[in-house]
Formats: structure tokens, C-alpha cells, sequence
């Protein structure tokens, strides 16, 4: 084996290596309801702030999930999480979280907040019914990302 094949043999080794060892992390820790909380209302500041019809949008609204920071990473295979309270009539009534995954091409981390607002009774029920929910395109729910590539949805 020439010496060029064995360094690129050892560099290839060295990659499989580190992709497939685990790396050594500190162990992960649920925020608390009132670190939650307190994000959640620097989230909605912000938001009230920066959009001109925030307020008459949130006041139209029957409840709001705000998910203050949503970080999404991705090398190949990718994911995102995020911690997040429900908030029916301005009171926090639940926390959750938001995880997914995907396989694809990706590279990078992104971080977001997401507003999800719930326009109608119906859709709260719906929502607090449902077990492992997804947000479909109709007009009682709103869908609000804040960072990089913002957007609003209906």
C-alpha cells in the first residue's frame, strides 16, 4: 500500500470514526416552567414589536404555542427541538415540545422562534386531542417562524 493510500485510509477512518462514536455531551436538561415561561414572554415582546399586527392577530386568536428557540442541525442526517408553552387567554395552561427528523442533504444549524396560533375553538380542541400533532394548511391556525428565512403562514 503506497503512502498516499494509507493517509487517505486513515484520514477515512478517522471520519467514520468520529460520525459513528457518540460524542461526549453533558447531560440534556428540561428547561423549568418559569424559564420557559419568561422566554415565552421575551419571544411575544419581540414579536409585538417587530410585526405591526401582531396585536390584533394574537387578539384574535383563542390560544397561542410559542416555542421561543427552535434549533435545527443537520449533516446529512438532521433534527430539531424546542421547548415551548400554550397560552389560552394570556395564561400559560401546558408545555411542550417540538422534535423532528429528517435524512437528506443538509448542513448547517438554524435557530428560530415559532408562534402557532390557534384562530378558533375548534382548532384548540383539535390540537389538545391530538397526540404527536401536525399543523395542516387552513385558516384556524397561524404559524409564525421568527429568524432566518421568517415566515407566516395561514
Amino acid at each position: 500500500m503506497r503512502v498516499g493510500s494509507r493517509i487517505r485510509a486513515g484520514c477515512l477512518a478517522l471520519l467514520v470514526g468520529a460520525i459513528v462514536t457518540p460524542w461526549a455531551a453533558p447531560p440534556c436538561k428540561a428547561a423549568s416552567g418559569p424559564e420557559i415561561e419568561a422566554e415565552v414572554q421575551a419571544t411575544l415582546g419581540e414579536f409585538f414589536h417587530k410585526v405591526g399586527s401582531a396585536h390584533e392577530c394574537a387578539n384574535r386568536a383563542v390560544a397561542i404555542l410559542v416555542f421561543p428557540t427552535v434549533v435545527k442541525a443537520g449533516f446529512g442526517i438532521g433534527g430539531e427541538y424546542g421547548e415551548g408553552a400554550l397560552h389560552i387567554r394570556g395564561q400559560a395552561v401546558g408545555y411542550y415540545n417540538i422534535i423532528s427528523g429528517s435524512i437528506g442533504f443538509q448542513l448547517g444549524v438554524q435557530a428560530r422562534s415559532v408562534i402557532i396560533m390557534c384562530m378558533n375553538e375548534q382548532a384548540l380542541a383539535q390540537f389538545q386531542a391530538t397526540e404527536g400533532w401536525k399543523v395542516g394548511i387552513n385558516g384556524s391556525i397561524t404559524v409564525i417562524a421568527i429568524g432566518i428565512g421568517a415566515s407566516t403562514a395561514p
